[in-house]
């Protein structure tokens, strides 16, 4: 089992930045695939980001590729999400997600089970 909990969310204007964390329990951490996921208001789960276990592979929404980077430190049992250039439509609530032994589509939120709290962005223009 891992326990998850986002941080670094806040009120921020456009332009900004903003890097999200999700720190992780247990002591397999590096074996899990870890996501990002955002839900805005009226709105569905949609898919942000993704990083493989070995941090060798990243996978975007075409959405937000070319400002949200997604990293990992296995050593801290944390996942980052950095967010450049923030715009008003990236207001939300951010969740991070985890899988161990993933398969599937990365995109998916079915494939995860287990999910943080979530921590809130918003963006003012």
């Amino acid at each position: 089992q891992v326990q998850l909990v986002e941080s670094g969310g806040g009120l921020v204007q456009a332009g900004d930045s903003l890097r999200l964390s999700c720190a992780a329990s247990g002591r397999t951490f590096s074996s899990y695939t870890m996501a990002w996921f955002r839900q805005a208001p009226g709105k569905e789960r949609e898919f942000v980001a993704a990083i493989a276990e070995s941090s060798s592979s990243t996978y975007y929404a075409d959405s937000v590729k070319g400002r949200f980077t997604i990293s990992r430190d296995n050593a801290k049992n944390t996942v980052y999400l950095q967010i450049n250039s923030l715009k008003p439509e990236d207001t939300a609530v951010y969740y991070c997600a985890a899988r161990l032994v993933f398969s599937g589509r990365y995109s998916d939120g079915k494939n995860y089970d287990h999910w943080g709290q979530g921590t809130q962005v918003t963006v003012s223009s």
